[in-house]
């Protein structure tokens, strides 16, 4: 959507100027004309250079500093729009800086903050705007604000946990193929020159199926390269249907070791973003919809599904959770405390900190069991190949003999 400069006169006689997003000149014209302001000029602003971005372009660290430096200035009793003008020439991200001149724009055309933040759905979320609507209408925004920054902050925690606890087997792994991959079609080869060299005769049974699949790798490697792409891209498409990605889901929480891990995150994934908007005014229907939507979990999300359908029909909160064998039964109980108690909110917070430093003590011991295990995994591999490498060789040292 292009950008227009316009300057206009009011019913007072006063010249005001500014920027909006708009289709055409006439569109914005007649957005200026609803607010009962003559249009004077309109001159659609020259497009700004702007780096290439993935998704969004913005990142957690600038929601972050946004959130934060956005309640300072509320506490501080500076009006919105200035708020927003300051920090949108202030932030580093070419990306963020045309956002937040958007809302801008959009909120001195008389929408409100959320509404404004609701044209850009991609960069702010649902739950990120009803938190937002929730202070406006309580009029905390200040407060809201510092709260938003500080769940972004542990959601920014917890997803560098799940990096450090999937980037790592990863990258071995990857070494791992590339190591055998050389040794197949380099390595090999010279050993059989080799064998043929010296008139080995019959070889090893172990010998002949590493020849042989260096053999299909080296003469099929294009038909096998195209047959890997393939189930890869078949994998993605399959992770984007709903029934694909629920049972991706259910598989990987049964995983025996990164399973656990999983859980946790998910669990403490669940209580901040609830606890948070509990906290924040929001009602608890509302909310778990919300934490459906966000729960990065297939499994996890219909299981918040079905809660929130019985809670809607009377039910408390911590049953309908135990039913669906998803949560850990000490969760579900403490929520169910919290519950009676009337301080769910608060309850849902210490159950996030908890896991959360579970999840970090989790991913420390995953990573140093898993490092073991993948290192004996790929050596085993690479062993086995050498050892029925020179088995030949050794036989026909004893024949020499």
């Amino acid at each position: 959507m292009p950008t227009y400069n316009w300057e206009a006169r009011t019913k007072d006689g006063l010249v005001r100027s500014g920027t909006l997003f708009a289709d055409n000149e006439d569109a914005l014209a007649e957005r200026l004309r609803a607010q009962g302001m003559t249009v004077a000029k309109v001159k659609k602003k020259a497009a700004e250079y702007q780096l290439p971005t993935i998704g969004t372009g913005v990142s957690l660290k600038d929601m972050v500093v946004f959130s934060r430096t956005f309640s300072t200035m509320i506490d501080a009793g500076l009006p919105i729009v200035q708020c927003l003008d300051m920090l949108s020439t202030q932030s580093e991200n070419l990306r963020f800086r045309k956002v937040l001149a958007g809302v801008k724009n959009e909120v001195e055309t008389g929408k409100s903050l959320s509404e404004a933040l609701g044209t850009f759905p991609r960069v702010f979320d649902d739950l990120y705007r009803n938190l937002v609507a929730a202070g406006e209408a309580s009029g905390v925004l200040d407060v809201i604000f510092r709260r938003l920054s500080t769940y972004l902050e542990k959601a920014a925690k917890l997803r560098r946990q799940v990096r450090s606890a999937s980037v790592y087997p990863a990258v071995i792994m990857l070494v791992g193929i590339i190591v055998v991959l050389v040794m197949i079609t380099r390595v090999l080869p010279v050993f059989e020159k080799m064998f043929k060299d010296l008139g080995a005769g019959s070889l090893p049974a172990p010998t002949r199926f590493v020849l042989a699949i260096s053999h299909g790798v080296i003469e099929y490697g294009l038909f096998l390269a195209v047959g890997v792409i393939g189930l890869i891209v078949g994998f993605v498409m399959l992770l984007r249907t709903e029934r694909g990605r629920y049972a991706f889901d259910a598989v990987m929480l049964r995983l025996p070791i990164i399973g656990p891990v999983l859980r946790k995150i998910a669990v403490a994934r669940f209580t901040r973003t609830l606890g948070t908007l509990l906290s924040s005014g929001v009602n608890i229907l509302e909310a778990l919809d919300i934490v459906s939507r966000t729960a990065g979990n297939k499994v996890v999300s219909r299981a918040i599904e079905y809660a929130r359908g019985q809670i809607s029909e009377g039910k408390d909160i911590a049953t309908p959770l135990l039913e669906t064998a998803v949560f850990p039964p000490m969760v579900v109980q403490m929520i169910g405390v919290g519950e009676q108690t009337g301080a769910m909110d608060d309850m849902l917070q210490k159950i996030a900190d908890f896991y959360e430093d579970e999840v970090d003590t989790a991913v420390s011991a995953m990573t140093s069991l898993l490092e073991p295990v993948m290192l004996v995994f790929l050596g085993g591999i690479v062993g086995g190949m050498l050892i029925a490498m020179y088995m030949p060789i050794f036989e026909v040292a004893n024949s020499i003999q």
